[in-house]
């Protein structure tokens, strides 16, 4: 499974595609270093934390944000499991428009549920 997020987000930038990325400007802009080494980045996100087989923690910022995303994997007899886990800041009226766009219109759950099943198929086909 650490592999297949590993893999997951080296491929995707967790889904921030780069033109968008510089439209709201985030921190970080570019890919650099290498996943899932603490310090590598991809647009949008740095790894914060990284403890293989058991945690991930990316974080990043934007315009109108400031946010982290945690992966956590658990042993379990039939496999691992992984879950996610987002925070973020929406600062400032911009902020706020920001959230009610992406968290309260529901696309932020539908896209980390996407992400996750991704990310499983990815295991899958190891």
């Amino acid at each position: 499974m650490w592999a297949a997020l590993s893999d997951w987000i080296a491929r995707t930038g967790p889904g921030v595609n780069p033109y968008f990325a510089t439209v709201i400007g985030t921190e970080p802009r570019s890919a650099g270093g290498t996943l899932p080494e603490l310090g590598a980045t991809v647009p949008g996100f740095a790894v914060t934390e990284s403890a293989p087989d058991d945690h991930l923690t990316l974080a990043g910022r934007h315009r109108f944000s400031r946010y982290r995303l945690s992966f956590h994997l658990a042993a379990d007899p039939a496999g691992t499991i992984l879950t996610a886990r987002s925070a973020a800041a929406f600062p400032g009226l911009y902020g706020l428009g920001y959230r009610m766009l992406v968290i309260r219109s529901g696309a932020h759950r539908m896209i980390v549920r996407r992400m996750l099943r991704d990310i499983a198929r990815t295991a899958g086909r190891r």
